[in-house]
């Protein structure tokens, strides 16, 4: 009996306790991931702001004319960024043109009046629209075919692409043949 109590107590002293958590290294880990999620934002950031520096050859947005006429057309919807032309990818984030926001279209006879609140309104001259399409992808934002307002015009030396979704999808098309036909009206007076 005294050897199976030795033999039990020898069992019972093998036997160990569960680790106890280390704190000061799980500590550790998440104030290193912290710091890592830091360094990458920040780098984005810097990113960002250096493309903003590439871009600053584009020259100031125009404004609103002081009498820019009947509205033909409005809608509101969603801004989603401006591309160089026929670039989806190449985001322009000079004069605040990255800045994805709501926004209030108005198109009259002097051009497209751009209003995003929070973020800088612009206006589009009627001599500087170019074409109007139904895409599907601007600046990193994907939808369905036909599902984005994707306005070409020129600005400097530039051309633009800036990509609108509106609250209601079925107006895209009245977009498309307004300004294309607005476009057509102008050069044909320009041809004269």
């Amino acid at each position: 009996m005294t050897s199976e109590i030795l033999l039990a107590a020898g069992l019972a002293a093998e036997k160990k306790s569960a680790e106890v958590t280390d704190w000061a290294a799980r500590i550790g880990w998440l104030v290193g991931l912290a710091l890592f999620v830091a360094l990458v934002y920040w780098l984005m950031r810097e990113g960002w702001k250096w493309r903003g520096t590439l871009q600053g050859d584009l020259p100031e947005l125009p404004t609103v004319p002081d009498d820019p006429g009947p509205a033909r057309l409005s809608m509101s919807g969603r801004y989603h960024g401006s591309t160089t032309a026929g670039q989806w990818l190449d985001r322009i984030v000079a004069h605040g043109l990255g800045t994805r926001s709501r926004v209030e279209l108005t198109l009259t006879d002097a051009g497209l009046d751009v209003v995003r609140p929070g973020a800088t309104d612009f206006f589009v001259p009627r001599e500087a629209l170019r074409e109007a399409v139904l895409g599907k992808g601007i600046a990193g934002k994907v939808l369905t075919e036909g599902g984005l307002l994707v306005v070409t015009w020129a600005h400097g030396e530039r051309l633009i692409d800036s990509g609108f979704r509106s609250d209601h999808a079925a107006e895209h098309t009245d977009w498309v043949d307004a300004i294309n036909s607005m476009i057509n009206k102008t050069e044909t007076e320009g041809a004269r």
